[in-house]
């Protein structure tokens, strides 16, 4: 295989972005990043070109543009990672890592991720709400890995990929980890991988 042409455009405070990052970290492959920080970044011609819906992460791979940070970790785990099993072949564990990329666009990105994107991008929203929501999630996510390792197989796959930035972020929106072991053990598991990379933490308001 010829080396990849890969080009990542994205915010690196962005658990969207990180997650794109991280798998790719985790493949070992090459790739530049390309820094979209602001409004005006994305909402300018040459960006609206890769993404008409002015959001990020994007990757591009030579003449190939996939948008949207869940399409893009199934597009690498395809091209580049087939028979590592992050997305599994048979259609169970298809499934049950499809169901896990919907609630880390679903109930993730409403919960914890929303609560983050408030604290630090000063997103509006209804805090007490966004927190229920979290600690919903975080629930279930718990008493879902009391007695397995990952999320979706014995393994780690795209679930836990689509999952982690966000979820272990919870904290720099006000969302505590500590009532969640299992979740917490998950973390570790996630980040004890080789080749992981970290989010950086957002900057303290003494430094903003």
């Amino acid at each position: 295989m010829t080396t990849p042409d890969l080009t990542l455009y994205g915010l690196r405070l962005s658990g969207h972005s990180h997650r794109a990052e991280l798998f790719l970290s985790l493949l070992g492959l090459p790739y530049r990043f390309v820094e979209v920080a602001g409004a005006a970044q994305r909402e300018a011609p040459a960006f609206r070109r890769l993404n008409p819906l002015g959001q990020v992460p994007v990757l591009t791979d030579g003449a190939t543009v996939i948008p949207d940070s869940n399409a893009i970790l199934v597009y690498l785990a395809a091209r580049y990672a087939p028979e590592a099993g992050w997305m599994p072949a048979d259609p169970v564990g298809a499934a049950q890592v499809q169901r896990w990329l919907s609630i880390a666009a679903g109930e993730v990105r409403a919960g914890p991720a929303h609560a983050r994107l408030m604290v630090v991008f000063g997103a509006a929203g209804d805090r007490s709400a966004v927190h229920a929501t979290a600690a919903r999630i975080l629930a279930f996510m718990d008493a879902h890995l009391a007695d397995r390792p990952y999320l979706a197989a014995d393994r780690p796959t795209l679930a836990d990929i689509a999952c982690y930035s966000y979820v272990a972020h919870a904290p720099e929106g006000g969302v505590p980890l500590e009532p969640y072991p299992a979740v917490r053990a998950w973390i570790a598991r996630v980040q004890a991988l080789p080749g992981f990379t970290p989010m950086p933490a957002p900057p303290s308001p003494e430094q903003a």
